[in-house]
């Protein structure tokens, strides 16, 4: 059995989907009250491979939002995640994945150092960042949506906003060894990490942020939003392929022109519907069907019986273990959605 971790983006989302989830007690209290509320599965999932094998799984919401962090409710932040972690291990859950916020706290905070959750003491094999399977995906929506939109990949400047990060780290090396891309841009605040990530690429400019996006044909925005950060349109270069790996996603939103392309990165396609509920709060346009590919490896890792932490640690992502994830994301019947 596979497990999904995640959260909502908002109060006020966790509130409208808690009514419409049966917990009408959760649907009007404020951010006190769901710092409190302990994680709940709230759905069970069926995922059939176009192999014809199927796979049982469960969505653990884990009730943390992001206000907590905004309200600096720090150790509420990562009792909720372990927790989480706790029930998924409870419930027999054979490989989970951390979804959205729920593997940056863990790695951000050092949880690993915590295993024991009451009377449950954490077996991190059994989890899952899912952060090899969305870096590769993101990079094959760069190859693939770039010839959609007519950049040519051999002429193009890639920027990599949150390059440092364990998604951008890998994203950059994907396009060093495995594409021909002509210059690629590194952006993030740790100039120390920069440095290295350089140096082991043996290429790429660091530029600040402001500086790189209107040399840029493609960027990839893999980090946070700034405080106060606000992106306009006419800072891109037209064309532009904007891919939006951040959640929750919002950039689509404030850039409206005809040539600036922005496609919601790191998510997939199933070939067959999938029978659960929770892609449909989290509004996917399909959501039968689309889903986040960090969500995906742990189905992919389900239907090889990979019951190890396949995306684990900050910066261990390779161009190999992206490969594999890969091939076994095809032959299950996964694809990038495209623009």
């Amino acid at each position: 059995m596979f497990g999904l971790i995640g959260h909502l983006t908002s109060l006020q989302h966790a509130q409208l989907v808690a009514r419409e989830l049966g917990y009408p007690e959760y649907a009007d209290q404020g951010l006190d009250f769901w710092c409190s509320a302990p994680p709940q599965i709230v759905d069970n999932i069926t995922v059939t491979s176009v192999t014809g094998q199927k796979i049982e799984g469960r969505y653990v919401e884990s009730c943390f939002l992001p206000e907590m962090l905004a309200n600096r409710r720090i150790k509420t932040a990562t009792r909720k995640i372990l927790n989480a972690m706790a029930h998924a291990q409870k419930h027999g859950v054979n490989i989970t994945a951390l979804g959205g916020f729920s593997s940056i706290i863990f790695e951000n905070f050092n949880l690993d150092k915590f295993p024991q959750v009451r009377n449950i003491k954490l077996e991190f094999e059994r989890f899952t960042t899912g952060n090899t399977h969305t870096a590769y995906i993101i990079c094959q929506q760069v190859e693939q949506a770039s010839q959609q939109v007519g950049i040519d990949l051999s002429q193009a400047t890639v920027a990599v906003c949150g390059a440092t990060g364990d998604i951008g780290s890998a994203v950059c090396r994907w396009l060093d060894k495995k594409t021909d891309v002509q210059d690629l841009l590194l952006i993030a605040r740790n100039q120390d990490r920069l440095q290295e990530l350089q140096a082991e690429l043996g290429r790429g400019k660091i530029m600040a942020l402001e500086a790189a996006l209107p040399l840029a044909d493609i960027v990839v925005w893999v980090a946070s939003m700034p405080k106060g950060l606000e992106v306009e349109t006419q800072t891109f270069k037209k064309p532009c392929l904007l891919i939006d790996g951040g959640y929750p996603k919002n950039l689509a939103t404030k850039l409206q022109h005809p040539d600036v392309h922005v496609l919601n990165g790191g998510i997939v396609e199933h070939s067959l519907d999938i029978d659960w509920k929770i892609m449909q709060i989290v509004n996917m346009d399909v959501p039968a069907r689309q889903l986040f590919a960090c969500f995906a490896e742990s189905m992919l890792l389900e239907f090889e019986k990979l019951y190890t932490n396949f995306s684990w640690g900050r910066n261990q992502i390779t161009v190999d273990k992206m490969e594999q994830i890969g091939q076994i994301s095809v032959k299950h019947g996964f694809r990038p959605l495209l623009v």
